[in-house]
């Protein structure tokens, strides 16, 4: 939980969440409008998330847009991006990673040039280098390259910020890392969609048994979004010193952990195909200097967040058709521009 202490801090004050209507973006705005902040959301997406946020249907690869919504705002949390499945992301290279690239340098320069107080950019586990454990580097090293392309966008932005940071002594714009988020308002797609919405869309569908790629044993940072999105507030309150700070669970949950989990509390039967790929075989953060510096705690065990993202998804099963997909060759029927 953020301290009342720090939700004070932002009563009264003008803060854009760009991406508002996105996983971690409507908690971020859920959590600023009970603090009593004045909201402005930026998406393409055709979905509200609070009533008492104003909602703004534009495209960020606009660096005017950037500049006219960023024009009198105290804080700005750039949450903007674009979110895939792995095969998608890589079969789609130019779809993921030239929008994401735009909405980054446009947002984080129209910030600098409208003087905004304290900026948060949230970033990706995908703009590390594999490795089994992702523990935070100094400020500007940037050697390895990223686990896959769309990194590279992130990345990017990153040294952006590094760059405002050295050539214009800029301490106020913070940048975190998040790990494999899940919870209400994710990516249902059946078509894109993530492991955790994956696996409860075939659920839903009846499919028997729903058949797991792998044997199990693949391990991943799982994290709920809502702890995601305090911690986002938490960066942007307290900055991260011109580094990045990673945002996870703190721990690995194996697929067949999440699936036994998804099991406890929902009939359906299910295998495994150890035939099939299981990705990388660990992929778990560090989140020690996170706790140090921002306070960082995330709280929601695997059981009740997934029961939460459930409890959503039967509720708003075809959100996912009025948002933004970058990855389809034509304009959704009841999508954004």
């Amino acid at each position: 939980m953020i301290k009342d202490e720090v939700l004070r801090a932002f009563a009264g004050r003008n803060a854009l969440v760009t991406g508002g209507t996105g996983l971690i973006g409507r908690q971020v705005v859920d959590l600023l409008v009970g603090a009593g902040a004045r909201v402005k959301i930026v998406s393409l997406d055709q979905v509200q998330v609070n009533v008492h946020a104003e909602h703004i249907i534009g495209d960020l690869t606009s660096f005017e847009l950037c500049k006219d919504v960023t024009k009198g705002m105290d804080f700005v949390f750039h949450l903007a991006g674009i979110k895939g499945s792995a095969k998608v992301s890589q079969s789609h290279l130019a779809s993921h990673f030239v929008p994401t690239m735009m909405f980054n340098v446009n947002v984080l320069e129209a910030s600098r040039l409208n003087k905004v107080q304290k900026l948060v950019y949230t970033s990706s586990i995908g703009a590390y280098a594999n490795r089994d454990v992702f523990k935070e580097e100094e400020p500007g090293n940037f050697h390895d390259a990223p686990m896959d392309f769309a990194g590279w966008a992130k990345r990017m932005a990153e040294l952006q910020v590094h760059a405002y940071r050295v050539q214009y002594g800029m301490e106020d714009f913070a940048i975190v890392r998040p790990s494999n988020v899940y919870g209400p308002g994710d990516n249902f797609d059946p078509e894109n969609a993530m492991v955790v919405p994956t696996l409860m869309y075939r659920v839903h569908s009846k499919e028997d048994p729903v058949v797991v790629w792998g044997d199990g044993s693949a391990i991943r940072d799982i994290v709920y979004s809502r702890d995601v999105a305090e911690g986002v507030i938490l960066a942007l309150h307290h900055g991260t010193k011109g580094r990045y700070v990673n945002l996870g669970a703190g721990r690995g949950y194996s697929v067949k952990e999440l699936v036994e989990t998804l099991h406890s509390f929902l009939d359906f039967n299910y295998r495994f195909d150890a035939t099939k790929p299981a990705g990388f075989p660990k992929r778990v953060m560090d989140i020690s200097l996170a706790r140090e510096l921002i306070d960082y705690n995330p709280t929601t065990t695997l059981v009740d967040g997934l029961k939460a993202t459930w409890g959503w998804y039967v509720e708003n099963r075809d959100e996912y058709k009025r948002k933004k997909n970058y990855f389809r060759t034509e304009i959704p029927e009841h999508g954004a521009r």
